[in-house]
């Protein structure tokens, strides 16, 4: 009897099981920096997430004080194929509500696959003080689960920011995400990221938006990324970026029908290729 059969099975279960091995230790060396805020929403990844002065739903993930300024309830989807590979995907939804003090904002997201994931749980408040300023802060549960089991770690995590608009088409925001330094485990002193965000956008006309941040995780080299959005059309958006530290450009476009708004964008990593993005938010527009 012929063994071809049966070694081509061994030789198909060795590969899946070096790819699998593989997928995890790409996993575990990407993302095992454990929690590290990562961004969500296609028109932000569109503009290469310089989106700390960007006011829509899915500022409850970039700059919570931006929701202040949302004057609509708007609810929103997002899912991320990051590197073409479906264990490195991210999926998340948000929503907006203002109501007459203030903002509440609610988002939760997911990363990974069932050996490794990320997800985060977040409640957010924002408040205008009068028309140029406001202030915004976020309550975060996060938890990283191991599969095969090993386990799983809970954390609690706060955010905070501000956002200013000195000028009719000048905003400026910041942010922090994990100020108090949470720690993650007590063996040599594992702490989740404590990230600094500063930057803005400036409207050159009703068509043409420019926006430039710097971003500073404690543990690794300053990011600086700039974004450009134009609206060659009223329902129409097209939108470019780029960052460093790696060097990520990115491209998108937005379209708009009613109280819908799809968005679609990519990144470009010159070593491990691309990443998609697509969002969709609905919005509830009150009436005149």
């Amino acid at each position: 009897m012929s063994t071809r059969p049966i070694n081509r099975l061994f030789f198909y279960r060795v590969i899946k099981k070096i790819v699998s091995t593989t997928s995890f230790m790409v996993i575990y060396c990407l993302a095992f920096a454990g929690e590290d805020n990562n961004p969500v929403g296609a028109r932000s990844a569109a503009m290469a997430n310089a989106s700390v002065g960007l006011s829509d739903v899915w500022s409850n993930q970039h700059n919570q004080a931006a929701l202040a300024f949302v004057r609509n309830i708007s609810g929103g989807a997002y899912y991320e194929n990051k590197f073409m590979l479906k264990e490195l995907s991210t999926k998340a939804a948000a929503l907006a509500l203002p109501v007459r003090g203030g903002t509440f904002g609610l988002l939760a997201s997911s990363f990974g696959y069932r050996l490794y994931s990320e997800n985060k749980y977040a409640l957010s408040f924002a408040k205008a003080i009068g028309e140029k300023f406001s202030m915004g802060i976020s309550m975060d549960y996060l938890n990283v689960m191991l599969g095969e089991g090993y386990g799983k770690k809970e954390m609690l995590v706060a955010e905070m920011g501000m956002l200013s608009k000195p000028l009719k088409n000048l905003t400026i925001g910041v942010h922090v995400y994990n100020p108090t330094r949470t720690k993650i485990a007590e063996y040599n002193g594992e702490r989740i990221p404590t990230i600094f965000r500063f930057g803005g956008n400036y409207s050159f006309s009703d068509k043409v938006l420019l926006a430039i941040e710097t971003e500073k995780d404690m543990a690794y080299k300053t990011v600086f990324k700039t974004g450009l959005e134009y609206k060659p059309l009223n329902a129409l958006y097209l939108r470019a970026g780029i960052s460093t530290n790696p060097v990520l450009s990115s491209f998108g476009f937005g379209m708009r029908l009613k109280n819908f708004q799809l968005d679609v964008s990519s990144h470009y990593h010159q070593l491990l290729g691309f990443s998609q993005q697509l969002g969709l938010t609905y919005v509830v527009y009150k009436k005149s």
